[in-house]
């Protein structure tokens, strides 16, 4: 048998050496890594045109830092925050809002909003009361959050459209409106909805009670 012989061997026959051994003839393969890099690329812009979108509209993660709204929240909790609904409805009293801090924009703070728009805030040592509208006489809110509020004298805030009276939750350790004044509605950034970590403090619109603060 010429081994050497001029007749190309067809592509699935293998090549038989003296000692019997077969070598199998190599063929040709169709190249597949063009394609697979052109299918990452398309999933990776998908994935772009639809997680942008969310995080810059729909929601977005929010990691609580210090102590200022303890015991509802603590530092180091990971939060999803609501960016739509205040594109459908203005913020409710008694919201827990993420928001930009009015003195230096590029810092986010949690609070909760104590006063809306219309709303006068009196605080008088522990007590805070809203007077408004539909309650001129006043009314006093019942918060269960608060542990303890050290009197600072008296504060009376009118609040006009779009502007918000926030306060931490943990009073004594919170700047906040008390301290730096109203907040803009346009400086909201959204509500806090869902607490993700850790696992054992998983829920629904975290510590959500806006129907006591309602007016009564």
């Amino acid at each position: 048998m010429n081994l050497f012989s001029s007749r190309k061997n067809d592509e699935h026959t293998p090549i038989i050496l003296p000692n019997g051994e077969q070598v199998p003839t190599e063929t040709e393969e169709t190249p597949e890594r063009d394609n697979s890099l052109t299918e990452i690329i398309r999933f990776s812009v998908l994935a772009l045109l639809i997680v942008i979108p969310i995080r810059m509209f729909v929601a977005q993660p929010f990691i609580v830092s210090g102590a200022s709204m303890d015991d509802t929240f603590h530092s180091g909790e990971y939060l999803i925050v609501d960016q739509l609904s205040y594109h459908l409805h203005t913020p409710t009293r008694g919201d827990v809002v993420i928001f930009r801090y009015p003195r230096d924009p590029s810092k986010f703070f949690i609070k909760r909003l104590i006063g809306v728009p219309g709303d006068t805030i009196t605080i008088k040592g522990s007590t805070v009361t809203i007077t408004n509208e539909a309650s001129p006489e006043g009314f006093v809110l019942d918060e269960p959050y608060i542990k303890s509020m050290r009197t600072t004298g008296s504060i009376e805030e009118t609040l006009g459209a779009r502007e918000y009276f926030v306060m931490g939750d943990n009073r004594d350790e919170s700047s906040d409106s008390r301290v730096w004044g109203v907040l803009q509605e346009e400086r909201i950034i959204g509500r806090a909805l869902v607490r993700l970590f850790p696992p054992q403090v998983i829920d629904f619109l975290p510590g959500a009670v806006a129907d006591q603060l309602s007016n009564p």
